[in-house]
């Protein structure tokens, strides 16, 4: 039902890009890809794209999450795929990074239960259908993430964030993933404690 209304409400309202206006998707990839980069430090194996607090970004990345316009995670999907293959390739030159595995940050039952799907699998399963399954294959069952967690972004304590998300994650068929490159994918990062756990608990 809500689906419904949703694609009434965008044949009444049509969409309007954040940042130039445009018709069509509420951020265009023009304006995704002139938005600032991310700033602040993080580790060395982690590429944030961009600065989740610059206002287009930050609405886009809301109403992806909290309203259901999933064509968004076909705009970021297309401009991070382009980041990837730049990485992979520097990657399978310098440290032998050859099929890796994408694999989706996952959300706990019930915060799927309440969104209703899971934002950065969208977008995992967008990049598979522009990459077409070339550089790079989607598993979307190995990563599990049975406790619930307080929202990473309401802890402001660097600490309390790393221990909110200590334990959360379990990893389902490990011998899928024994002997691979993995490349883990989040929607945002902040202190990157989620992308830091899962990593320890993957490996």
């Amino acid at each position: 039902m809500r689906r419904f209304f949703n694609t009434l409400l965008d044949l009444i309202f049509p969409a309007q890009c954040l940042g130039c206006s445009a018709r069509g998707e509420e951020l265009c990839q023009k304006c995704l890809l002139a938005s600032p980069p991310a700033s602040r430090e993080s580790a060395s194996w982690i590429f944030p794209l961009y600065d989740y607090r610059h206002p287009s970004v930050k609405k886009a990345i809301w109403l992806l999450k909290y309203k259901n316009k999933k064509r968004i995670a076909n705009v970021f999907a297309k401009v991070m795929h382009e980041r990837i293959l730049e990485e992979l390739s520097d990657l399978s030159l310098l440290e032998n990074f050859h099929e890796p595995i994408l694999i989706p940050i996952p959300l706990s039952p019930r915060r799927l239960q309440e969104r209703g799907f899971n934002q950065t699998l969208l977008i995992a399963e967008e990049l598979i259908k522009i990459n077409a399954g070339k550089d790079f294959v989607l598993e979307k069952n190995i990563l599990k993430k049975p406790k619930d967690t307080e929202h990473q972004a309401r802890i402001e304590d660097r600490k309390k964030r790393l221990q909110n998300i200590v334990d959360s994650f379990r990893v389902k068929h490990p011998e899928k993933i024994k002997g691979k490159n993995i490349i883990l994918l989040d929607g945002v990062t902040t202190t990157g404690a989620t992308l830091g756990e899962a990593k320890k608990v993957l490996k």
